[in-house]
């Protein structure tokens, strides 16, 4: 039986909302813009987020007064209707940004999803505390790999389940190898199988959708019985029209 990638399957539910809400046809324009760090993200007291780095960039789709945001480290502007965005070849990573970006803004226009930003300031060190604490309490104790190394995530599991429970991969050379809050980033091109193996659940960012690594992952992870979640703004619409789990406590 063929497995449908993601996208796919993403891209026919959101032609069939454009085309239930009369919407492929209208002279609607969808425009993409790179935010700032600051736009994107404030000025947290710590400075080791990747978008601070300029390793990603946020980008942000605005429809009809609604937005949707992605992860990428190939931003590229849009500016057209949604009948173009349907038409976008998906094996670029720069246009399957701009289609996740603008499904978000879609699905928050539709009211399919709500918190579609990303948080500011000092939030996201606070949605690193509600996101341990709410794994906590539906798991318990549980070992746990992480796939995008996001700081704040990751120091607060480790503070929650300890670093023997926590592992996390990357694909940054600067970050693989490093001692990250008592545990070593692996090579997320290499070892994210072995990760696959030693946890009870695998937590990846939402911008695998975007680098093409999400499928490969969600299969191997639920052929082995093991729970799967997404964490970030970027998987929001797509995992609410598929079904896939996902938690953002502060997106806003």
């Amino acid at each position: 039986m063929e497995i449908i990638p993601t996208l796919q399957q993403a891209k026919e539910k959101l032609t069939s909302l454009i085309d239930v809400n009369n919407l492929r046809n209208e002279s609607v324009k969808v425009a993409i813009g790179t935010l700032t760090a600051e736009q994107a993200i404030g000025k947290p007291s710590r400075n080791d987020y990747a978008l601070l780095s300029g390793k990603e960039v946020m980008i942000e789709a605005q429809f009809k007064g609604s937005y949707g945001q992605a992860f990428t480290n190939q931003p590229e502007q849009f500016d057209g209707l949604l009948n173009d965005l349907l038409n976008l070849n998906l094996d670029t990573i720069n246009n399957r940004a701009i289609f996740v970006a603008t499904l978000n803004a879609v699905c928050s226009h539709l009211g399919i999803i709500g918190k579609v930003r990303h948080c500011r300031n000092e939030e996201p060190e606070e949605c690193g505390k509600e996101l341990a604490n709410n794994l906590y309490t539906r798991f318990g104790i549980i070992k746990i790999a992480m796939v995008g190394f996001q700081p704040a995530l990751l120091e607060n599991l480790i503070k929650k389940f300890g670093a023997e429970n926590i592992r996390c991969s990357d694909l940054d050379v600067k970050n693989i190898g490093t001692n990250k809050f008592g545990t070593v980033i692996r090579d997320g091109s290499q070892e994210n199988q072995n990760l696959i193996e030693w946890c009870d659940l695998l937590l990846p960012t939402g911008s695998t959708l975007v680098n093409n690594t999400f499928d490969d992952l969600y299969q191997q992870t639920v052929s082995r019985n093991k729970h799967f979640m997404m964490f970030g703004v970027t998987g929001a619409g797509v995992a609410a029209l598929l079904g896939l789990n996902i938690i953002c406590p502060r997106a806003c």
